[in-house]
């Protein structure tokens, strides 16, 4: 006699629920061109997401408070001549971030 078996877990009866808008970004370009690395940084101030721009990488930098539709002309970060490839925040200051770029630099903004 064959008895079935179920396997326990612990997320069986776990139901989740879908952000509602005002609570999204939209309407935010995320760059193609990040390698392996995320697209995206995130500290308790800020949101920083690498974003497609010509003539070289840059990034946008969102405090947690601004969502919904992004507007087209919102400021980014730029300097880099290649595409960024990853962003950080700094550990111990949420007003810091570092990027690095395919054009072999690295630069620290406040």
């Amino acid at each position: 006699m064959s008895r079935k078996v179920v396997r326990a877990s612990k997320f069986r009866h776990v139901f989740g629920q879908a952000v509602k808008a005002d609570q999204c970004y939209d309407d935010i370009r995320i760059s193609t061109m990040t390698w392996d690395s995320n697209f995206c940084s995130v500290n308790p101030k800020f949101v920083s997401m690498i974003v497609d721009a010509s003539g070289g990488g840059a990034f946008m930098v969102l405090p947690l408070n601004k969502t919904g539709r992004i507007d087209m002309s919102y400021p980014t970060v730029c300097g880099h001549t290649g595409p960024v490839l990853d962003i950080e925040f700094c550990p111990h200051n949420d007003n810091i971030i570092a990027s690095g770029s395919e054009d072999c630099s690295v630069m620290v903004g406040l």
